[in-house]
């Protein structure tokens, strides 16, 4: 990794930190529910930063929790302005992160199939049966 994606990295982690921060305790906004941010990916160029948030509830309280923190956006902006030296403070973005909503699916499907595997009706037999046979070798072994 070069010089400067070491540098976003570093300092999307010092975003994250900062804006966790905030998020856990600064910002008033009633809408604002129980919200964790799990991400900050930041442009290239350090102009753009997309925030990605977990919010705890059903989807009415997840769309007002990223309502209440867009709404909020803006005094984010200006505190990492604050808290970081840089030429020109990223423009935050808040965004709903579903990654941990998707791996809960996905457990929860794994799981009901290892119980409908056991679960075959007695006397089940499938249409289509595989069989697997070892491959026949071809050639033998070579002779010198």
């Amino acid at each position: 990794m070069s010089v400067h994606g070491h540098r976003i990295e570093r300092l999307a982690e010092q975003i994250h930190e900062d804006v966790a921060e905030m998020v856990a305790g600064e910002l008033k906004d009633p809408r604002i529910g129980l919200a964790t941010v799990t991400r900050v990916e930041l442009s290239p160029d350090l102009r753009h930063a997309r925030v990605l948030v977990s919010v705890m509830g059903d989807e009415e309280a997840k769309a007002e929790s990223v309502e209440g923190l867009s709404s909020a956006a803006g005094y984010v902006r200006g505190e990492l302005g604050r808290r970081l030296a840089l030429r020109h403070t990223p423009e935050v973005l808040f965004v709903l992160d579903r990654g941990l909503e998707e791996q809960e699916k996905v457990e929860n499907l794994l799981k009901e199939s290892k119980r409908s595997v056991g679960s075959v009706a007695p006397g089940f037999r499938p249409a289509f049966r595989p069989t697997f046979r070892p491959r026949p070798q071809v050639g033998g072994a070579r002779e010198g």
